[in-house]
């Protein structure tokens, strides 16, 4: 037996041992066919072509699994879903979706991440680099396949079309997007309320409806908001700005929704009707106010006396009647303007 582990000693040894090296970068390879691959890194030697497309790879594997993108073929199929895959190693990366597996953790923030490339492009988060620079404008990324989605923007490429209505888009995900005005899916639910999303953005904007968080404020006048695009909105308050202008009378607004609305002074279109009486409106606000007179709501109470409203504009109305007696009170307290009788 003493002489068994003897002979499966120094076998084991050999089996670790590296002993072809790199004369570039000293690194260790156990067999020479290894070696000479590892060293194409270094040249840049593409040895393998595709008989279809020309493209050249440094390793015949690689070759492999490329030939499946001209062939169709998806050889690993994913057990939970049934989603097939080129490569065994996209199956693999896949899979960490359904077990929720995230092995690659950032140092900084420990956040975690199913791929190491989507560790490599969060942890310029933290950096700041932005090694991705577009030739046209210059503007840096930190990630290579925003650079490809922003030089669209000077190309003017669409290369996603929704099969639906044909709306073309420059990225994949804003199809995806758009798909669900055509779906009707909302797969991103309020934790708070329950209403639900068709985008995590749309989401992350109403959640602020329940913490009370307004974090654009307005450098001119202070005052905050929960969507960077009403402080877009509110800032032309300010600077006159009226971009959306009305192709038949000029008149300019500060929202394209605004300009929609008016345009319908203009085409007479009515498209919101009361499902109760009928009654049509150009305006969607204009409808719910209508709507409350069948149902009898009034959601708008007075602070001072309690008296309640159908629409703010009542209520701001039915306020001014407050502000002048109590103007009138105050005239007779002092004796000034109080005529004699």
């Amino acid at each position: 037996m003493a002489d068994v582990s003897a002979m499966e000693k120094p076998k084991k040894s050999r089996h670790l041992e590296k002993p072809w090296k790199c004369g570039d970068c000293g690194k260790g390879f156990r067999a020479p066919s290894v070696l000479e691959s590892h060293r194409r890194s270094h040249t840049g030697e593409r040895p393998f072509s595709c008989p279809e497309c020309g493209k050249a790879f440094s390793e015949s594997s690689t070759l492999v699994d490329h030939r499946r993108v001209h062939t169709g073929e998806r050889p690993f199929s994913c057990p939970e879903c049934g989603k097939a895959f080129i490569r065994s190693s996209h199956l693999q990366k896949h899979q960490r979706f359904h077990t929720g597996e995230r092995p690659f953790s950032c140092p900084e923030c420990r956040k975690g991440f199913t791929q190491a490339s989507h560790l490599v492009a969060h942890r310029r988060v933290h950096t700041g680099e932005r090694p991705f620079l577009c030739p046209e404008c210059g503007k840096a990324f930190s990630n290579s396949s925003d650079m490809v989605k922003h030089r669209r923007v000077h190309t003017g490429e669409k290369p996603f079309s929704c099969p639906e209505c044909g709306k073309a888009f420059s990225d994949s995900s804003s199809l995806q997007r758009h798909r669900r005005v055509h779906t009707g899916e909302r797969p991103f639910p309020c934790p708070e309320c329950g209403k639900a999303f068709s985008d995590s953005s749309h989401l992350l904007t109403h959640q602020r409806v329940h913490t009370g968080e307004r974090p654009f404020p307005c450098p001119e006048c202070g005052k905050a908001f929960s969507d960077s695009s009403h402080l877009l909105e509110h800032r032309r308050i300010h600077t006159g700005e009226r971009p959306f202008s009305c192709p038949e009378c000029g008149k300019g607004f500060t929202r394209a929704d605004t300009l929609q609305t008016h345009w319908r002074v203009h085409t007479g279109e009515r498209p919101f009707s009361c499902p109760e009486c009928g009654k049509a409106f150009s305006d969607s606000s204009d409808l719910r106010k209508h709507q409350r007179v069948h149902t009898g709501e009034r959601p708008f109470p007075c602070p001072e006396c309690g008296h309640r409203f159908a629409c703010s504009s009542n209520l701001r109305k039915h306020q001014r009647g407050h502000q002048r007696s109590q103007q009138s009170d105050s005239s007779g307290d002092t004796g000034v303007g109080h005529s004699q009788d």
